[in-house]
């Protein structure tokens, strides 16, 4: 008997942290979007409109999401900080840290940054021949990632 009740107990409590711990992804309206991240696209993508702005959040972590109509995504996290840039094309000079910028035109003459990442303490950009490169958080280069 007290077997079965402590399974039950363990089943009833798996299924209700993991329904806790379920993402829940809400689109916000152009209202809802918060003022820092409308801020961002302006300054460094000024011809560009927000189509889809997603706020994902779960138990741990609130992120947001944007897609703008020239196919770019954006990710913040949840103090509205930018932690990745995605493109199909060239990303603009202003989002990609000076070093990184300089160390790339120097070192890959013709090639454009078409994706820029924050991971921890590293970043990651990925160039339009598809190579990856990953650099310091301070933007010094730390090798071709594969």
């Amino acid at each position: 008997m007290k077997i079965k009740i402590l399974k039950t107990g363990l089943i009833l409590s798996v299924l209700l942290f993991s329904g806790l711990v379920k993402a829940q992804d809400k689109i916000l309206s152009q209202q809802e979007i918060p003022a820092e991240i409308k801020n961002y696209v302006q300054k460094h993508f000024p011809q560009s409109k927000i189509i889809t702005a997603k706020e994902d959040k779960d138990l741990l972590s609130l992120d947001y999401e944007i897609i703008l109509d020239n196919k770019v995504q954006l990710d913040f996290n949840n103090k509205k900080q930018i932690t990745s840039i995605e493109g199909v094309t060239e990303l603009p000079n202003s989002v990609i840290p000076k070093e990184i910028l300089t160390f790339v035109e120097k070192n890959y003459p013709g090639q454009s940054i078409v994706k820029w990442e924050l991971e921890g303490n590293k970043q990651q950009v990925e160039l339009d021949n598809d190579l990856e490169l990953e650099f310091s958080s301070t933007g010094k280069f730390l090798r071709i990632d594969k």
